[in-house]
């Protein structure tokens, strides 16, 4: 009896260790997998948060990218805010690349983020007002070119207008014109005559007036006679007149001028003939007519 007693005493105990045992396995199975649902769960919220700041990071990073591609020559102030944002990039995809990135980490991505934001924010004002004063600047540039072509413009057109005026102040005037037809001897006795058939010399006097303009020096004078004809008489070569264009000359004279004094000129056109009738002299200097005269020539005795 009392060996039936421990044994069905035994068998109780090993019946409740094995109840215990049963247990204590279920229970820490149950805890292994409340353990393995809640890590899992932890890892889903930490990937969903990762997965916006990603999609933050993208968007913010887009931006960037937008404006460093549109402005490829920043200088200054605006290349070192460029390089800023550049830095920041790279390391918010540092810790983006992670596969195991903690909360921690992934809040600092999500502050650099931030500061990205607000770093292309400024910079996009800042080149918004560069791009205004550039602008500004452009048009201010252009009214400045306007200005300067019409100020050069009208420099070029007064300078013209100078050396036009220069030009024809510069232009000798003739005074006093007497012309006398002369019959000169072969031992240079000279006797003033209006007869044709006796003249052979033409003596032409003026004075050239003072100019305050024409510099002192050489000045060349060109002789022109109209015959009764109306041609050129003794003609030659051809000059070139202001107001008449070609015209035929008789003898070009050389003067030596001093600026600002009066010069009397007299010059003898020697060995022509003469037909009846009025001539008509004209002296050229500088393409402009400066004097002229006439003499009448008859066939009577003188």
């Amino acid at each position: 009896m009392s060996n039936e007693s421990s044994s069905m005493s035994s068998k109780i105990t090993i019946g409740v260790l094995i109840l215990v045992i049963i247990g204590s396995w279920i229970y820490f199975s149950s805890s292994k997998v409340d353990i393995i649902t809640t890590y899992d769960n932890k890892i889903a919220v930490i990937d969903s948060a990762k997965a916006k700041i990603q999609a933050e990071f993208i968007e913010v990073s887009a931006k960037a990218d937008s404006l460093t591609n549109q402005n490829t020559s920043l200088q200054g102030d605006l290349l070192d805010k460029s390089n800023q944002i550049q830095k920041l990039k790279s390391n918010i995809s540092t810790i983006l690349r992670k596969q195991n990135a903690t909360d921690v980490e992934l809040a600092e991505a999500k502050t650099l983020i931030a500061d990205l934001n607000g770093k292309v924010t400024n910079l996009f004002a800042d080149l918004s007002k560069a791009q205004a004063e550039n602008k500004d600047l452009t048009a201010k540039n252009e009214v400045l070119n306007t200005t300067n072509t019409t100020l050069n413009t009208n420099l070029t057109a007064t300078q013209k207008e100078r050396e036009r005026l220069q030009d024809i102040g510069s232009t000798l005037h003739a005074s006093t014109f007497s012309i006398q037809a002369l019959r000169v001897k072969d031992d240079g006795t000279e006797k003033v005559t209006s007869n044709t058939k006796r003249a052979n010399t033409i003596r032409l006097s003026f004075q050239i007036d003072r100019n305050k303009i024409t510099p002192t020096g050489a000045q060349e004078l060109f002789v022109s006679i109209t015959g009764p004809d109306g041609k050129a008489f003794n003609e030659t070569g051809k000059m070139n007149t202001r107001e008449d264009g070609a015209k035929g000359y008789s003898n070009k004279v050389s003067v030596q001028y001093e600026q600002n004094k009066d010069l009397p000129v007299s010059y003898d056109i020697k060995n022509v003939s003469f037909t009846e009738g009025e001539y008509l002299v004209e002296i050229y200097h500088n393409g402009f007519k400066i004097g002229e005269g006439k003499t009448k020539l008859t066939k009577g005795l003188f």
